[in-house]
């Protein structure tokens, strides 16, 4: 059957037919390229959390699996040193794909914060698993377990009521008996920050000085080395974060060392933290959040005690057994944010006092 009027009206059909099929088949091709423009990022949003992270990949793989395998969150993550991170995150701006930056001690944290690369967070959950003291004031990052910097002495041939403070340390009592990690390194830095916050520039200037008076030996580029110095007899003390010592006892159980709690009567322990934030241009924001506040939770708290034996940042988590077993302590008060505020100043105070 043809409709027919006039000479016209067929190829007038034909037109309008196929500018019809035209508009649909550009509707459809829209359709599709929106449909591959927006679904892969979608699904990657929904299903992927990217991590960088300072702390290397033994300490913090378990810690990933265990949250797959709860969540069915796929979680990839880029492992180097604090600083080059930092770099890292600062070059690639907004094109960044990181939603996380896991990093150790609030000094590093800190500079994270200040550099622009963190955004704030606000999550009761947060707020209610970490104290306040172990978190950022406002919110851009928070601890997620703990490390004391304490000391460590030779138990054959030092007394542990011959010790008594950090400051005790530069008595000259202990000329040619003390060995110490570079002052180079971030946990010397925030240690000697820590201080100035507490007794002033002056007064603990004078104090490392006495510390480098006492030296007995160069300082070292680790804690393990500054232990192994002690226990070979190159020295008779010195200070180290307390995971490392779990570490070399692990390796070495009848190694004559021992840990010694100083300052418990006035502001105790300094202590310090591993800790992340959520990315300034985090891509999957809201599910990186979930995964920090999971951290945050039991389960990960657990884990993060007996992988690198640290203490929980959740007060409510209790340490590992063999953790438990060096003593109770009491604990410096003040916030680690000041470790992070007052870093500048206690480089150059240790490049005054000689300390390198």
């Amino acid at each position: 059957m043809q409709l027919k009027i006039n000479e016209n009206q067929p190829v007038k059909f034909m037109v309008n037919e196929m500018n019809q099929v035209l508009k649909n088949t550009n509707l459809l091709i829209v359709f599709i390229a929106i449909l591959i423009a927006v679904s892969p990022a979608t699904a990657t949003v929904a299903d992927e959390i990217v991590v960088y992270s300072a702390r290397k990949e033994h300490l913090v793989k378990p810690l990933f699996d265990a949250y797959t395998t709860k969540t069915g969150i796929k979680i990839k993550y880029i492992t180097d040193k604090a600083a080059p991170l930092l770099a890292r995150l600062q070059a690639e701006g907004k094109n960044s794909p990181a939603d996380m930056l896991i990093t150790v001690d609030a000094g590093n944290l800190w500079q994270a914060a200040e550099k622009g690369v963190l955004s704030p967070v606000k999550s009761k959950i947060l707020e209610k698993n970490i104290p306040a003291r172990l978190r950022d004031p406002e919110g851009r990052w928070f601890g997620l377990s703990v490390r004391a910097r304490t000391i460590v002495y030779a138990t054959d041939r030092v007394k542990s009521n011959e010790l008594s403070t950090y400051e005790d340390l530069a008595d000259p009592r202990w000329k040619g008996r003390l060995c110490l990690r570079t002052s180079k390194k971030v946990y010397n830095q925030s240690l000697v920050a820590m201080m100035i916050a507490q007794k002033g520039e002056e007064e603990v200037e004078a104090l490392v000085k006495g510390w480098v008076k006492n030296l007995a030996t160069a300082p070292f580029s680790n804690d393990t080395r500054v232990m192994k110095a002690i226990a070979a007899g190159q020295c008779d003390v010195g200070i180290v974060n307390t995971y490392y010592y779990g570490r070399l006892l692990k390796k070495e159980p009848d190694i004559k060392l021992a840990l010694f709690w100083p300052n418990q009567n006035d502001r105790g322990v300094h202590v310090n933290i591993s800790g992340a934030g959520i990315t300034r241009n985090a891509k999957n924001r809201e599910q990186a959040i979930k995964l920090l506040e999971w951290l945050s939770g039991r389960e990960a708290q657990n884990i993060f005690a007996s992988l690198n034996m640290e203490y929980p940042a959740n007060p409510a988590v209790k340490p590992d057994a063999i953790v438990s077993a060096w003593g109770e302590f009491k604990q410096d008060m003040l916030n680690v944010t000041k470790a992070g505020e007052l870093q500048a100043r206690s480089v150059m105070l240790m490049d005054r006092a000689g300390y390198r």
